[in-house]
């Protein structure tokens, strides 16, 4: 028979390793006999091969390819002093085998480990708890002080204004080895950004419900930091 508590076994054919994980990881939470990645996908279940035929083969690798991912994640883990491919849910699996918390995880992941301390101290906190709006916002703002501070203006240049004084022809953040045509597609995307993705969010609700959409905003506020440590 199928697992219990999995998706349809036709379902699981054309589901991502990251989407099946989390079925993987509350069926083994419930067992009581001792892990391992060949016991859990029953191989030899006459009933569900003849349901699936030729794709037997690919349901189990579906299967397994969830198992890996988990042990790449660290949510499943060798089990000390045992040989063979026995394994145990670690501490880190428990907490979030409830599909909630799995969900949390898996957004976690998406904030990348490489992006400037500021925005990893300040705006991951914001991420992992939904809050895109101000995450997003936060993440224009960093870009906007850094250019201040750079450049050496005060609190009274601000928001695009302050981006097209510091990138302008004569701005002291302005690469001017650059051909000129370069130069002004810089400005224009500091103050793209800024009025597209800070200046909205000052004066009215954004809403972001897509948390990949939100790291791309994050992403091109990253570069943008780049740019003016870079200058």
């Amino acid at each position: 028979m199928p697992l219990p508590d999995f998706p349809p076994p036709k379902e699981i054919l054309d589901m991502e390793p990251e989407e099946l994980a989390p079925f993987v990881l509350r069926h083994l939470q419930k067992q009581r006999e001792k892990l391992n990645r060949y016991n859990f996908t029953l191989p030899n279940d006459r009933e569900l091969h003849e349901t699936l035929g030729l794709d037997y083969d690919r349901y189990l690798k579906r299967l397994m390819e969830a198992w890996v991912w988990l042990e790449r994640e660290g949510l499943v883990a060798p089990t000390p002093g045992e040989q063979g491919d026995w394994m145990y849910v670690t501490d880190r699996g428990r907490k979030i085998v409830t599909s909630e918390d799995f969900t949390a995880y898996r957004q976690a992941a998406l904030f990348p480990g490489h992006f400037d301390p500021v925005l990893v101290r300040m705006v991951r906190p914001l991420f992992l708890r939904g809050d895109y709006e101000t995450a997003v916002f936060r993440a224009l703002k960093e870009v906007e002080v850094r250019v201040r501070a750079k450049g050496a203006f005060t609190n009274d240049d601000f928001g695009v204004d302050l981006m097209k004084k510091a990138f302008g022809p004569t701005g002291p953040l302005t690469d001017k080895k650059a051909p000129k045509a370069e130069q002004d597609r810089v400005r224009e995307l500091f103050t793209g950004a800024l009025g597209a993705f800070k200046n909205p969010a000052s004066h009215r609700e954004v809403r972001f419900d897509d948390p990949s959409e939100v790291i791309d905003v994050l992403s091109l506020a990253n570069q943008l930091l780049r740019i003016v440590d870079r200058a």
